[in-house]
């Protein structure tokens, strides 16, 4: 059964930082683009990152851009968002994505390109 889990996610203060992984099981991703999206309420789910699977070249939503790193460690098949500077409208749940095709060098940077979804974690930034 493949299965992305995100972790990392919580209340934090406004400018502070988080780190989101997401460990993947059931298949290796270490061959695949991966991203990161969020969704807060009342809201439509909206690209954040996306890096492809060698790690070596990433790419940002303008709004994130600056503050929020994308990474991947495939020896231990997880991807990880580093956030920054967070703010109130970051509040979001954030769900790690993944797409199937193998050595694509295309981000996966809309809803329709991802084919595994992580259950999400809950990010909260307070003013």
């Amino acid at each position: 059964q493949v299965q992305l889990v995100e972790s990392g996610g919580g209340l934090v203060q406004a400018g502070g930082s988080l780190r989101l992984s997401c460990a993947a099981s059931g298949r290796t991703f270490s061959r695949n683009a991966m991203g990161w999206f969020r969704q807060a309420p009342g809201k439509e789910r909206e690209f954040v990152a996306s890096i492809i699977w060698t790690g070596g070249s990433t790419y940002y939503s303008d709004s994130m851009k600056g503050r929020f790193t994308i990474s991947r460690d495939n020896a231990k098949n997880t991807l990880y968002l580093q956030m920054g500077s967070l703010k109130p409208e970051d509040t979001a749940v954030y769900y790690c994505a993944a797409d199937r095709r193998a050595y694509s060098t295309s981000y996966i940077t809309t809803p329709e390109l991802v084919d595994f979804w992580g259950q999400g974690t809950q990010v909260t930034v307070s003013s």
